[in-house]
């Protein structure tokens, strides 16, 4: 089974960016779907960004689109969610995670998840 480390989080004021990684091991990371989600103090986990195996089509919260791009590259076996234009309300608990079968917005069609990496955004 793959395993995930994501990195990348950190503090930041509102406007600016930052860029996810989300590290897989163990399993090539191209037989695994991708997808990243939120968790904000206080609030469910909610679905954030979602890409395909090859990478060939992307689908997005609406409060992020546009802003939000998420990637992969199946050869460093690495998935990424560059984050643009950020607000306060973005602020949360980041996740990637991992779906062998099935291409979805929602969590329980993951099969692996990381540890979560915090980003804060100020005002």
């Amino acid at each position: 089974q793959v395993q995930l480390v994501e990195s990348g989080g950190g503090l930041v004021q509102a406007g600016g960016s930052l860029r996810l990684s989300c590290a897989a091991s163990g399993v090539p990371f191209r037989r695994y779907a991708m997808g990243w989600f939120r968790q904000a103090p206080g609030k469910e986990r909610e679905f954030v960004a979602r890409i395909t195996w090859t990478g060939s089509s992307t689908d997005y919260l609406d409060s992020v689109k546009g802003r939000f791009t998420i990637s992969r590259d199946n050869a460093k076996n690495t998935g990424y969610l560059q984050m643009n234009s950020l607000k306060t309300e973005d602020t949360a608990v980041y996740y990637c995670a991992a779906a062998m079968t099935r291409w979805s917005e929602v969590a329980t069609a993951y099969d692996v998840w990381g540890q979560g990496t915090q980003v804060t955004v100020s005002s």
